[in-house]
C-alpha cells in the first residue's frame, strides 16, 4: 500500500477511534438530544450561521466516517432549523459525506478488490458502468442496504463520482424530507421502544 493511502487509512481510523474514545457515540442518542435540545435551541438562535455550518460539517464527518448517528441527526435538524432548512442542509451535507465514503472507499480499497477479484466482478463492473445510476438511485429509493454500506461498496466500482453525488442527492431526497419532518416534531416525541 503506498504512502498516500496509508496516510488516509491512518487518519480515518484516528478519526473514528478518537470519536469512540472520547465517548461520541454516547451523544447520538435520543435521550440526550431531548434533554440538550432547548440548549441548542438557544445557541441556534443567538448564532444562526454558526450552528448551521457546525451541524453540516458534523454531519459530513459522521457521514463520511461512517458513524453512527445520521438518523439522529436528520431529526435533529428538522426540530432546529426546520423542515426547509433542515432539508437542505441534510440533503447536501449527507450527500457530501456520503461521496467522500465513497471516494474514501475507492482511494484505499478499489484496486486491491478489483485485482483480487477482477474476474468475478467483471459482469457487476460492466453492470455498473451501463446501468450504475438507476442501480444507485433504486438502493437510495428502497433503503434496504444501510447507506454506509452502498456508499463503501459503490466506492469499489467504475461508477463515477459526480454520478454517484447526483444521484444519491436525489434519492435520498424524500427520506430526508421524511425524518427532517419527523424532527420538526421532536419535541412531541417520546423516546422510541
Amino acid at each position: 500500500m503506498s504512502r498516500g493511502r496509508l496516510l488516509v487509512l491512518a487518519l480515518v481510523a484516528l478519526a473514528v477511534v478518537a470519536f469512540f474514545a472520547a465517548g461520541g457515540a454516547r451523544y447520538f442518542t435520543f435521550e440526550n438530544v431531548k434533554a440538550q435540545q432547548a440548549a441548542i435551541e438557544s445557541w441556534y438562535f443567538a448564532h444562526p450561521w454558526q450552528t448551521a455550518l457546525g451541524f453540516f460539517a458534523l454531519y459530513v464527518a459522521v457521514t463520511a466516517l461512517s458513524l453512527p448517528g445520521a438518523t439522529l441527526l436528520t431529526l435533529i435538524a428538522g426540530a432546529i432549523f426546520g423542515l426547509l432548512w433542515g432539508t437542505l442542509i441534510v440533503s447536501f451535507a449527507s450527500s457530501i459525506g456520503a461521496t467522500l465514503a465513497f471516494l474514501i472507499s475507492r482511494f484505499l480499497l478499489r484496486d486491491w478488490v478489483q485485482r483480487r477479484f477482477g474476474k468475478a466482478l467483471q459482469g457487476v463492473n460492466a453492470g455498473i458502468e451501463k446501468e450504475g445510476a438507476f442501480y444507485l438511485f433504486s438502493l437510495r429509493l428502497i433503503p434496504v442496504i444501510p447507506f454506509f454500506v452502498i456508499n463503501l461498496a459503490m466506492g469499489l466500482t467504475p461508477l463515477r463520482a459526480r454520478t454517484f453525488y447526483w444521484v444519491s442527492q436525489l434519492g435520498m431526497l424524500a427520506g430526508t424530507l421524511v425524518y427532517v419532518n419527523a424532527g420538526t416534531q421532536l419535541v412531541k416525541i417520546a423516546a422510541p421502544g
